[in-house]
């Protein structure tokens, strides 16, 4: 592989959190610890969360709602849309509808779809 990729990291956000904003922390702490090993394969890790939380601020001055609800359906549709721009998945376990939707969108694409981040191969750097 010559080209670094863009990797989204697809894994649970709210799932079980019961709106709990630790629990949701945490699940976002999770998604973020992928990044770093992704960043060393000579990739470019993204979370769909860090592109649809400014966008939820904006829209609802930082209001909180649920999943089912307004920031739901922006969470939904940012990962749709940034979905048409990345190369892979990287799915971490767990419970989780959008990221399960993720897999989805990216198998539909003919996009690879990893489990684990030992299974995603380095980029060749340029000597």
């Amino acid at each position: 592989m010559n080209t670094p990729l863009l990797i989204l990291i697809a894994g649970p956000y709210r799932s079980g959190t019961g709106g709990d904003p630790a629990l949701i922390a945490r699940n976002l702490e999770r998604l973020e610890e992928a990044a770093a090993p992704i960043h060393r394969l000579g990739h470019v890790p993204m979370i769909g969360e860090w592109v649809a939380l400014p966008v939820l601020r904006g829209l609802s001055d930082g209001a909180a709602g649920d999943e089912a609800g307004e920031d739901g359906d922006v969470m939904y549709e940012t990962a749709r849309r940034l979905l048409q721009h990345c190369d892979a998945v990287l799915r971490l376990p767990g419970a989780s509808a959008g990221a399960d939707k993720d897999v989805e969108i990216a198998l539909q694409r003919g996009l690879p779809v990893y489990r684990s981040v030992d299974e995603i191969p380095a980029a060749v750097r340029a000597v």
